[in-house]
């Protein structure tokens, strides 16, 4: 038996920056578990492996780990596979796993561990690079954790690397060339969002000044490209070819030359300027690695022969954000043209979503809301299509899809995954084996609302903010329609455009019932899930597992119930409203605007510990600020209903019935706000006309 404690040494001849970084994650664990110095000293002991090795096979990020009663030597032939060593004694013997942080894990404290005399090899994972693309990080931004030194960040590369991960992108670009060297440093290779062409600088930020022409400014761009080239040429990189807008648009969207008016005039500019971009980097590095994303707009040029790429070139196709590998969805354009990779097509990859912002219907702040079965199935076929050179995945602030994330890395990894087998391991490992929370991870998306007709099809919290704040916006630009009399004189209003994808073109008052009905036909389904939920959160004993379920999986399914029922209740004050019953439309939106407020609510009691303003800067989702649209709406239903001196309702629902009449003092209070009177007329207006609940 090899006995490790707290004194046992770690010898590191290796030197290099990433290689002291792992050994300082594996010292940090040791020093939280192990309490015991033994007399006897042992070690752990990097040793390269020799150069013989090395040239019989291909064992670059591999490592093998031979034990004795003495020693522990770690045998690789670079960084990765010093860094993957050491991680697996970590997980193996001292019970760290790739969560740790994010899921709270409590450490198990110990004298010492025995481990026997073995010989432990690498696994051999299914894809080449895999990583995942910090998109959308927008929580990481005003995090407290994070704020002073970044700590944020490093526990995000430690736990891809942990996960078998070997690549990033680590943000969004500014966030991502600052956070490339710290990335790196630690061991993984950097690679680029797909609308940032060799990770350069966005052109308009360069040169805000000018137009983001490229026939006009080819000497600028190619300086920006060149500029990024040489800045990160010592890293190991998987260097993105690509041009798209500035706005991860089309680029003929901003082109003001008018020169890409077909199909093939778009992908002959796309093809040249891969080709421009391969040359650059060709300059500064030696046999380098090439990538280019067929996304969007590209992948339908690709798919139609307009844009040809080189052999050399890792082809990275996209899901739609929701996991389906079809083309996604832009604005009402929604063609699903396969994205699915090509036997015999050359190296391929993907770029694929647990989290997405659409502004539509994805999830941000929710895990996707697709069943962990139906992404296994997906990614089965990706692999059986040859694509299994390049796999990122985009995380956006991790804590929230840590569920997903863990599936994923093990489908990397060789595994099968379903939702029964992903919901007992996850929990196994983060909450104590509990099998009545497994069932919860299990039926988490058998409960999500779906919007449209496709497998895929399920909402995120999204559609609840997103089309609502829309919907809210059309009420108060006056772009609706209040039957008056006489009927016939009256023309029908056009509906809002960001509501077509999902309501058609269609009026506002059908969109909004498209939508609100929607929510309406799955809100019973996932009312059960909330009050399951809620009954194992409650039934919970030991207080530090209640905390993990109540701000992790039930946080979310907060979100989604109380979500959809603001969304319902909107509905159901629309219809008042179309009826002129000012009085029940103004309350019901109330009831609205305060299912918004308790999520809010519920995302900031979430926030203990390390996780303090964790949701500050909930910006995407943004369900304050969705409250605050349907208040807005509350004020303009009170501008109707109430009088121009804003205190009919104010003596009918404020005032004793015998004073109601009595005008001799007009008030006796100050004005009240409108949330001011919605809390005394909610207690006051039990039902309406259609015998709606005030619940």
């Amino acid at each position: 038996m090899f006995r490790l404690n707290r004194s046992t040494g770690i010898i590191d001849n290796i030197l290099s920056t990433p290689v002291k970084n792992a050994v300082s994650i594996l010292r940090r664990d040791m020093d939280k578990i192990l309490m015991s110095h033994d007399q006897e000293e042992n070690e752990i002991v990097l040793q390269v492996r020799k150069e013989a090795e090395d040239l019989q096979k291909n064992i670059a990020e591999t490592y093998e780990i031979v034990i004795s009663d003495t020693q522990i030597i770690i045998s690789a032939s670079d960084d990765l596979g010093f860094i993957y060593g050491m991680l697996r004694i970590s997980k193996d013997y001292l019970g760290v796993k790739p969560f740790w942080f994010w899921m709270d894990q409590k450490m198990e404290q110990t004298d010492y561990v025995e481990i026997p005399a073995a010989i432990l090899k690498s696994p051999v994972y299914k894809v080449r690079f895999r990583g995942w693309f910090f998109n959308d990080e927008v929580l990481m931004l005003k995090w407290a954790y994070n704020k002073e030194n970044r700590a944020g960040w490093r526990m995000c590369f430690e736990a891809l690397l942990r996960c078998g991960g070997n690549m990033t992108i680590p943000g969004t670009d500014k966030i991502s060339r600052a956070n490339r060297k710290m990335a790196a440093d630690m061991g993984l290779w950097i690679t680029h969002h797909h609308a940032e062409p060799l990770g350069a600088e966005m052109f308009i930020r360069a040169y805000p000044d000018l137009e983001p022409n490229y026939f006009e400014h080819a000497d600028l761009f190619q300086k920006l490209w060149e500029d990024a080239v040489i800045e990160q040429k010592d890293y190991n990189v998987v260097w993105n070819l690509c041009f798209r807008g500035q706005g991860d648009a089309p680029f003929w969207s901003c082109d003001t030359t008018g020169q890409f008016d077909t199909p093939e005039k778009q992908g002959k500019m796309i093809s040249d300027l891969i080709r421009t971009q391969k040359e650059i980097v060709k300059k500064y590095v030696k046999n380098p690695v090439f990538c280019t994303n067929l996304y969007g707009e590209i992948m339908e040029l690709y798919r139609e022969g307009y844009v040809d790429i080189d052999e050399d070139v890792i082809k990275v196709r996209a899901d739609n954000g929701f996991g389906k590998m079809v083309t996604r969805r832009r604005d009402d354009h929604c063609v699903r043209i396969s994205s699915m990779p090509e036997k015999n097509a050359g190296a391929q990859g993907i770029y694929y979503h647990v989290s997405f912002y659409d502004l539509q219907a994805a999830n941000h702040i929710t895990m996707l809301p697709n069943s962990v079965s139906f992404v296994n199935r997906e990614l089965d076929d990706v692999l059986e299509n040859d694509g299994n050179a390049f796999w990122v995945i985009n995380c956006s602030n991790v804590r929230p899809h840590a569920y997903y994330l863990d599936a994923v890395s093990k489908k990397w990894g060789g595994r099968e995954i379903d939702d029964k087998i992903q919901s007992e391991e996850f929990t196994g490992d983060y909450f104590q084996n509990q099998q009545q929370i497994a069932r919860c991870f299990e039926d988490y998306p058998k409960s999500m609302i779906p919007y449209g007709p496709n497998e895929d099809d399920h909402c995120g919290e999204q559609f609840y903010t997103e089309n609502i704040r829309i919907m809210a916006h059309q009420l108060l630009a006056g772009k609706d329609l209040v039957p008056s009399e006489p009927q016939n004189h009256q023309k029908e209003k056009q509906g809002a455009d960001a509501l077509i994808w999902i309501a058609g073109n269609k009026s506002l008052t059908d969109q909004i019932r498209t939508v609100c009905g929607i929510c309406h036909r799955g809100l019973l389904k996932l009312e059960e899930y909330y009050i399951k939920n809620e009954e194992q959160l409650n039934n919970s004993k030991n207080s530090e597992q209640k905390q993990l379920f109540g701000t992790t999986l039930f946080l979310q399914t907060e979100i989604h119930y109380f979500c959809a029922k603001g969304v319902v209740r909107f509905g159901e004050a629309y219809e008042a409203y179309l009826n002129k019953d000012f009085e029940t439309a103004f309350v019901l939106f109330g009831r609205s605007a305060e299912c918004f407020d308790y999520v809010r609510k519920q995302m900031i009691r979430s926030e203990y510990g390390v996780w303090k303003d964790f949701y500050l800067n909930d910006c995407f989702a943004d369900v304050e600020h969705t409250a605050y649209m349907v208040k807005k709406v509350m004020g303009y239903i009170r501008e109707l209903g109430d009088n121009v001196r804003h205190d009919q309702w104010y003596h009918e629902f404020c005032c004793a019935k015998e004073d109601r009449g009595v005008y001799l003092l007009l008030v006796t209070d100050n004005h009240m706000t409108d949330w001011e009177l919605f809390e005394v007329m909610k207690n006051k207006i039990k039902t309406n006309k259609r015998g709606l609940s005030n619940e």
